[in-house]
């Protein structure tokens, strides 16, 4: 099913925060690996600094938030200490930043379509180098990401987001010229 993604609005705040909620309930069981620490990262200030930046996008389905991410240009200082691929521009560098699903919605393909959403906005700013970052044990969201074309650059071992002996996975994707 087609969700619309748009930008965000302080209305849809608590859905996003309760969208953290529930993926810290299911790591909190077991049922999810993602390294996140509940009332560190994410929270409902991740999500209101994100809103404030403008550039926290959320996903609606039937009437419902059932996703959200960040997207602008920022690399994270880690990124310097990742052997990237491609020298690329910063300027020509688009960065996903938390990429939420509710896990209620999981097996919809909404991820896959917040990922192809990115990557038309990078185009569209004139982005074609694509980063972002997992922690290594999320072996869910690698998966897919590579599955949608990322390829791993490197392993950072740093203190993110407020969390202690991470070990962050640096990916990259390079968009193809349409035009070439």
């Amino acid at each position: 099913m087609m969700a619309v993604i748009r930008k965000a609005r302080k209305a849809d705040l608590a859905a996003v925060a309760g969208i953290y909620e529930k993926i810290l309930r299911k790591q909190d069981q077991g049922e999810a690996s993602t390294g996140w620490v509940r009332g560190v990262y994410p929270t409902l200030s991740t999500a209101e600094t994100a809103l404030a930046a403008d550039d926290l996008f959320v996903m609606e389905a039937d009437g419902k938030i059932v996703g959200s991410c960040r997207i602008n240009r920022e690399q994270v200082r880690e990124y310097a200490n990742c052997t990237w691929s491609v020298d690329a521009p910063e300027n020509q560098v688009m960065v996903l930043h938390t990429l939420t699903i509710d896990p209620e919605q999981s097996g919809k393909g909404y991820g896959k379509q917040f990922v192809a959403y990115y990557e038309q906005y990078a185009r569209a700013e004139g982005c074609p180098f694509l980063r972002m970052d997992t922690n290594v044990i999320n072996l869910a969201a690698r998966a897919m990401y590579k599955k949608l074309g990322f390829q791993e650059a490197g392993v950072v071992d740093t203190f993110f987001n407020g969390i202690p002996n991470v070990k962050l996975v640096c990916m990259e994707k390079t968009l193809e010229d349409e035009h070439a």
